[in-house]
């Protein structure tokens, strides 16, 4: 009688799990219409997908004819492959549809070879679901990211599943009394094991989700969407963790301002779609041009700006590579040529600068450069340029001062 009442639970057990797992799949497939992203629907799929073959084998189980229990099998570990896939769209990577049925098509081998009652088969399918498991959790390691808070549960949660899966059939043999009653309670608690499993593993999902949504909002307003540099904020934002770092160190560091010229020309010429052709291009050539280590931006229509953690000299050579490289890029837009230059303006600071003072400064030697003749580089001048985060007060102390003009070094189109 208390065998049947077990029994009858665990029947029970099984039947929540089915209902939770096709709610939880339920919630997983409308949100994935809702933010069409890819791998929610596999994980909603995958969910329904195993309730549904549960579901199957509780109710109609001993009534079904043994292909029948095979084909449920085979749909239950393909829903495990398919929790790993998603895994792997979640991280932009391509489906493995070999991948999530290779264990579905080596159990199915193994039932033309084994019995349904041999250990063998019994410790086949528990694997298959674990390696799944520990697949999953593999796959969440190798992209982890510091920017995603809640990696780490969601790397411990499939893991311990398939070592929860994997205990009592490794060690089954061992601990089991002679009467059994050991591989019943354990079935029971790997079925509650299941519903945890499950809820948690959304939860963790929803919290992923979250964090990368959050994160993408945060990439799109930095980003200029044209010419994918980053726009001034994200330009503003990036420069003030440099500037401290450099300062740390007590290396300077320089701006520099471009602005391309007669870029209205080329608007009102050939329309704004030439125009946008432009600003990408020469986002290229600042790309290509500069280090990586260099902090580039569009700051403003066709004006762009980058910081270089190196001195004055270093930094109008950098200057002169983008300059002469934007010049010789020989656009042609109708067939018709289209002239390429660029004017820049150069300011260096010591540590602790401040990043408004020095845009400020290299914007007045942009100018001065735009005056000159335009496809030119002009460095502002130790008057224009302050020292630290105190140069407001430094320049008004150098205003007051007379002081001998300073030579600046100049680079012009012939150059």
């Amino acid at each position: 009688m208390n065998n049947h009442a077990l029994t009858l639970d665990i029947s029970t057990l099984y039947l929540v799990a089915t209902l939770v797992a096709a709610l939880l799949g339920g919630l997983l497939l409308y949100f994935w219409r809702l933010e069409k992203i890819a791998a929610l629907g596999w994980w909603g799929a995958a969910y329904i997908t195993g309730g549904a073959a549960i579901a199957t084998w509780t109710v109609g189980g001993p009534y079904l004819h043994p292909a029948a229990l095979m084909a449920l099998d085979v749909t239950g570990l393909i829903a495990c492959g398919m929790v790993w896939n998603a895994a792997r769209v979640f991280h932009g990577k391509s489906t493995s549809p070999i991948g999530f049925c290779s264990g579905a098509m080596l159990w199915a081998l193994a039932g033309l070879q084994l019995s349904e009652s041999s250990p063998l088969r019994m410790l086949l399918g528990g694997g298959i679901v674990a390696a799944y498991a520990v697949l999953t959790a593999s796959e969440l390691w190798s992209e982890r990211r510091k920017a995603y808070k809640n990696r780490w549960p969601a790397i411990a949660i499939p893991a311990l599943h398939g070592v929860v899966l994997m205990l009592p059939i490794i060690i089954g043999d061992v601990v089991r009394p002679e009467g059994g009653t050991l591989g019943h309670a354990w079935v029971a608690a790997f079925t509650i094991e299941l519903v945890l499993y499950a809820v948690g593993t959304v939860f963790i999902i929803f919290l992923m989700v979250s964090e990368r949504t959050v994160t993408a909002h945060k990439t799109a307003a930095s980003i200029d969407p044209l010419t994918g540099l980053f726009n001034r904020r994200g330009f503003s934002e990036l420069c003030g963790r440099m500037i401290e770092r450099e300062a740390g160190v007590g290396r300077a560091v320089s701006v520099l301002i471009f602005d391309i010229d007669h870029f209205k020309a080329v608007n009102d010429r050939f329309g704004h779609p030439a125009g946008d052709e432009i600003l990408k291009l020469f986002a290229n050539v600042l790309l290509h041009a500069l280090r990586v280590t260099d902090i580039v931006g569009r700051i403003g229509g066709e004006e762009f700006a980058a910081l270089l953690p190196c001195s004055t000299e270093e930094a109008v050579v950098a200057a002169e590579r983008v300059r002469e490289t934007f010049a010789s890029a020989g656009v042609q837009i109708d067939d018709m040529p289209v002239p390429t230059s660029v004017s820049i303006g150069v300011a260096t600071g010591e540590n602790g600068i401040d990043l408004n003072a020095m845009l400020a400064a290299a914007d007045t030697a942009l100018y001065r450069a735009k005056r000159g003749g335009r496809n030119r580089i002009e460095v502002a001048t130790e008057t224009e340029q302050p020292l630290s985060l105190d140069g407001a007060r430094r320049a008004a102390v150098l205003q007051a001062t007379p002081r001998t003009p300073t030579v600046v070094h100049q680079f012009d189109g012939a150059a």
